[in-house]
């Protein structure tokens, strides 16, 4: 390391089917440095990563790697992990059915003589990993699947810890976690700089980025668009840098006339699925408007996701619930009645609930609504397509063809085309869960921009996020769910993180809107 650096990519040119994703983009990283890689979804982030962490192998690119001023000739993601880079993805990588400890150790296994793994120093060691990123209360024994996103993610983080990374790649690492998560891993970064650990942080949360980031490289649609100090990067200098554009407010709010209720949930109640003694939604009873926005706050594992899932007839537990829409009771207990009755929902994990992988992204974006195109068992393609054609222009999904599988779209891309799905199918009601979850500046706002033409049309929007700033922005009122239960439901009104938050943690009464 005579220049100092631990890690450097030079010229890196990787094309898929004739199209250059990367083009000739360097990077490079000190030893407890945390360099922020910035960019739109699409502009060749994770695409990068994937070079330098041996998804694509040495032969597949063109370009030099160099760590710890050697070359890097990575065939697999063993090799590149052999030389101290672990890489923890923005898609969970977890195995669902084995244990916590298990996946914590899979390719990794401590094993007693004669091969046998060794369960007790297994547990033993994943226990001490999860303490350092503040969890106490997980049975590391028991399978991932048993534990929502927010906890999966920092498994994710303490598979990688177990690995002694020299270089760690975080690709949107708190995409699901609550505030008070974000600290904490945040936090644990500042102490791995400390110990000489060197960071590449990928995330659209810029004021992450500016906390623990040393350096700042920005790329756009491929190319190297420029690498600065951190301390000298403002966040509009950062977002001009990464849209190419000045995007002088995120959320663009319009007047709008809200009326009168359209749908109204009484005491909705769900049971945890593995542990039917547990409540996840306890008698929570609320209504939307007309034209509404209303935003659902509370910690992660708060319930929010339970809630919404009963109401759109999605929730695979026990529930009970009483709905009236325009104030009439209905009956919802699929998905495709909940659609029937005017009620869609964009999911909190497009992976797993809201794309249909091996399919086209014109095929998952009409995906709900295939019977509008649809005559004599024949579907009318021309007519599916001039829709498909439409959406992708008006939400810019950056996408070479609608034939495309979805699954070769960034994550931004991906949410864009499962939003437009839900949109076409005309919704009354439209539940939105971490509309923004792994999304870029400019795409957040784009879709921002579509949540408020849409309520201006008349549509009631529930909307779920964990981003506070996010639920200030854009909502009317705010519903606060802690444990299972309402905590609040404030008028959006001189609204504050502290007032959400002391509400979510139990600290004041629960107050109504006006």
């Amino acid at each position: 390391m005579s220049n100092g650096y631990l890690l450097e990519m030079r010229d890196i040119v990787k094309t898929f089917s004739g199209v250059r994703a990367l083009d000739g983009i360097s990077l490079a990283v000190r030893p407890g440095e945390c360099v922020g890689l910035c960019g739109e979804n699409g502009a060749g982030k994770s695409t990068l990563m994937k070079v330098l962490s041996g998804v694509y192998p040495y032969g597949t690119f063109d370009g030099e790697i160099l760590c710890e001023g050697k070359p890097l000739q990575a065939h697999s993601v063993r090799d590149s992990e052999r030389e101290g880079i672990v890489i923890i993805h923005q898609e969970l990588m977890l195995v669902q059915q084995l244990s916590v400890a298990e996946n914590v150790f899979l390719g990794n296994e401590i094993t007693l003589p004669g091969g046998r793994m060794d369960y007790d120093a297994m547990y033993r060691e994943t226990e001490a990993l999860l303490a350092r990123l503040k969890l106490t209360d997980v049975n590391v024994a028991a399978p991932v699947m048993h534990y929502g996103s927010g906890h999966q993610q920092l498994f994710e983080i303490a598979k990688a810890l177990a690995k002694n990374a020299k270089l760690l790649i975080l690709d949107e690492p708190t995409s699901s976690l609550s505030a008070k998560e974000i600290d904490v891993l945040l936090t644990i970064i500042e102490d791995l700089k400390r110990s000489g650990v060197a960071c590449v942080y990928i995330s659209h949360k810029l004021d992450e980025v500016a906390r623990v980031c040393d350096t700042i490289t920005v790329i756009r649609d491929g190319t190297h668009v420029g690498t600065r100090p951190a301390a000298e990067m403002s966040v509009d200098d950062i977002i001009t840098m990464m849209v190419g554009r000045q995007i002088n407010s995120l959320f663009p709010r319009t007047e709008r006339a809200i009326g009168e209720v359209v749908l109204e949930a009484r005491n909705v109640t769900c049971w945890d699925v593995t542990n039917p003694s547990r409540k996840r939604a306890d008698n929570v009873s609320f209504s939307v408007r007309r034209g509404e926005i209303l935003g659902i706050a509370g910690l992660v594992g708060a319930g929010r996701t339970e809630l919404v899932s009963a109401i759109f007839g999605a929730y695979p537990g026990r529930s009970t619930l009483e709905l009236e829409i325009d104030g009439k009771p209905v009956k919802i207990r699929t998905p495709a009645q909940a659609i029937a009755n005017g009620v869609c929902l964009v999911p909190e994990d497009r992976k797993r609930h809201g794309i249909v992988p091996l399919l086209g992204v014109g095929d998952n974006i009409t995906l709900a609504t295939l019977a509008q195109y649809a005559s004599g068992g024949h579907v009318d393609r021309n007519a599916e397509l001039a829709v498909v054609d439409r959406s992708i222009r008006q939400l810019r999904i950056k996408t070479a063809s609608p034939a495309l599988s979805i699954a070769g779209l960034s994550g931004g891309n991906q949410q864009k085309a499962v939003l437009t799905k839900m949109v076409l199918a005309k919704p009354r009601v439209l539940i939105l869960d971490e509309p923004t979850r792994g999304v870029d500046i400019g795409a957040k706002y784009d879709i921002y921009k579509m949540i408020f033409d849409l309520a201006a049309t008349g549509v009631a929007i529930i909307m779920v996020s964990s981003e506070l700033p996010e639920i200030l922005g854009m909502s009317d009122r705010v519903l606060v769910i802690g444990e299972g239960q309402l905590r609040g439901d404030f008028a959006n009104q001189g609204l504050s993180q502290e007032h959400i938050l002391a509400a979510a943690l139990n600290t004041q009464p629960l107050q109504r809107a006006a």
